[in-house]
């Protein structure tokens, strides 16, 4: 292995004397690694869906070493290991975003470009040259200005100084005349554009063969030009369309609205959010063509990252998935509950109801109360677990507890909190989710695997995994293991529940398809043998004089760039052969 020295009061990452962060190395040593990690305020410190799957795919390559780089706020944000890192995980590198972190950037002057007034009026036309090169489909000149003025290893000057120019302000309004902001507002909007870049790539990152981002936005960013500064390669995985997501927040739009590239350009907001929605598109179309592959979980998530910029490279769509008989204990008890459901009769029995999910807005928890209270309404015999974390969003939170007093669900809803969902999954009948945005939960395949039925909006890979057709391995055509409806509507969501409980037939067949469903295409040891071979073919296991040559790697800073896939038509997403036997890659947690 090769290390690398790093002093963490030289760049800021943490003052001289601070506790460090889980995972990072006291001595400020970063052993070189097979894959870095690069995720946004995620794994290992804040549990969820995406870490539960990085975490999947570490402990499923046990051969490789890993790292993770960590993009988070400040010095506040969680810092505490929440998973008990495997033994290959070799560091954890925080990079935070907050200027607080970066003295060096707001004490910048004009002066430090040791440029003459000609100077930096000629580098404030090739920045915004380069900006609108980009808006055009071209990133060589934004990257080439990374290089000179903001990578660590190879900057010959602090570009972001430009900024308090009187010729880049002068520049930019001149140029970008229909903005519709003042010069002061330009000016701050700018500022912190610069900085968020600054944080991410004014410092060089322990190296990696791969930079596996999971993620656009920042963590695209990071990855990418970690890959050029240290001659490694980027994969890029989108659990979800973070551009979509991000701008539809900004925007207070519903989550499962589309965006596509365009938009900034012609939607009616004003000067700031478009140029927030800009910053996000354009972020997202620089890093794109950079990595060698990107994944997805399911294949609409590929046509609308073509609409966001998503170019020819090499895409692969590969699901999360499960180890299968970690839950055969859970699935012999429904089968048992079945049986039993079967004597007693469906309206005898207390149906046994369960939310998995965040407390947050776009999870639609409020909506799945107002089916609560119509399924009352109607007689049902029900009770529901409202189960995840209820401090992310806490005056939302508050507004569902008060929305169950206010309706008399008390006795019928029962907000437990985060707990432990696989030691419950015999304790429910019908798993409900009413999001709005979604990936490919993780809880999903789980309660499938235990032979629980769902009842889920039409988000992300909800669909292919719930009522698509699935083909079993003996050519079977698997039924739909429950309903999809559409996001906002609790009278259908209500109207579906009552579908599957009325009738005992109807929510065996599920039942039985959704164990059926997880073992044929959400096997956990197929989803890290395709990881797998994309590390290899990204330089993982080959010597590094070799990494440059091979189809992913990225060329070094100043190399011009090769024409591989820039001028060929988009490739169709590549579907993961799920009847293909796993390469014997263990899955142990």
């Amino acid at each position: 292995m090769v290390s690398s020295e790093h002093d963490p009061a030289m760049d800021g990452t943490e003052p001289a004397g601070a506790v460090l962060p889980d995972g990072v190395p006291a001595d400020g040593r970063y052993a070189e690694v097979d894959v870095a990690i690069v995720m946004e305020s995620t794994y290992p410190y804040l549990k969820g869906g995406v870490s539960a799957v990085v975490h999947d795919i570490i402990t499923g390559n046990p051969d490789l070493t890993f790292g993770i780089i960590h993009i988070t706020w400040d010095h506040d944000s969680p810092r505490t290991d929440l998973y008990g890192m495997p033994g290959n995980v070799r560091w954890v590198k925080v990079v935070y975003l907050s200027m607080a972190d970066h003295p060096e950037f707001t004490s910048s002057r004009p002066a430090d470009l040791r440029m003459n007034h000609r100077e930096r009026l000629v580098l404030s036309h090739r920045l915004v040259d380069a900006l609108q090169a980009l808006a055009a489909g071209e990133g060589k000149p934004v990257w080439d200005l990374i290089a000179e003025g903001m990578a660590a290893s190879t900057r010959r000057y602090p570009l972001w100084a430009l900024l308090g120019s009187a010729e880049f302000m002068e520049t930019y309004r001149d140029r970008m005349p229909t903005l519709g902001m003042s010069l002061s507002e330009l000016f701050w909007c700018l500022r912190e554009f610069f900085s968020l870049a600054y944080a991410v790539l004014g410092q060089t990152m322990p190296r990696a063969r791969v930079y596996h981002a999971h993620t656009t936005g920042y963590a695209s960013l990071l990855a990418a030009n970690a890959a050029r500064e240290n001659q490694g390669s980027f994969l890029l995985t989108e659990h979800n369309l973070y551009v979509r997501d991000t701008i539809n927040t900004l925007l207070g739009r519903r989550m499962d609205k589309p965006v596509t590239r365009q938009d900034y350009r012609t939607f009616d907001v004003g000067g700031r959010d478009r140029m927030w929605m800009a910053w996000w598109i354009e972020m997202g179309r620089l890093c794109y063509p950079e990595a060698y592959a990107t994944t997805y979980l399911y294949p609409d998530a590929v046509a609308e990252a073509r609409e966001l910029g998503l170019d020819s490279t090499a895409v692969h769509v590969i699901p999360n998935g499960i180890v299968i008989d970690e839950f055969d204990g859970a699935y012999a008890e429904r089968r048992d509950a079945t049986r039993l459901l079967r004597q007693e009769g469906v309206e005898a029995h207390r149906w046994r109801l369960v939310y998995i999910a965040r407390v947050v807005p776009i999870k639609g928890l409020l909506d799945l109360i107002e089916s609560m209270r119509i399924l009352r309404e109607r007689g049902l015999r029900f009770h529901l677990d409202v189960c995840g974390p209820t401090e992310h969003a806490p005056d939302y939170y508050e507004r569902c507890v008060a929305r169950i007093a206010e309706l008399g669900l008390e006795d019928v809803i029962t907000v437990r909190g985060t707990i432990n969902v696989r030691e419950h999954l015999s304790d429910w009948d019908l798993f409900l989710l009413p999001s709005y945005n979604e990936g490919l939960p993780v809880v999903s395949l789980e309660t499938m695997g235990a032979g629980i039925p769902t009842v889920s909006t039409d988000v992300g890979a909800l669909r292919p995994v719930v009522l698509d057709a699935i083909t079993a391995q003996d050519g079977t055509v698997l039924d739909p293991s429950g309903f999809i409806i559409s996001p906002g509507d609790p009278v259908l969501m209500a109207d579906r529940i009552q579908q599957v409980t009325s009738d005992v037939d109807l929510f065996e067949r599920m039942s039985r398809s959704a164990r059926a469903r997880a073992e044929t295409a959400f096997n956990l040891l197929r989803v890290n043998a395709a990881y797998h071979e994309l590390y290899v073919e990204g330089g993982v296991g080959r010597p590094r004089a070799d990494a440059a040559h091979n189809a992913g790697a990225r060329r070094p800073h100043g190399v011009p760039p090769s024409s591989r896939g820039r001028h060929r038509a988009p490739r169709r997403p590549v579907k993961w052969n799920w009847s293909r036997k796993p390469k014997g890659r263990s899955a142990a947690k």
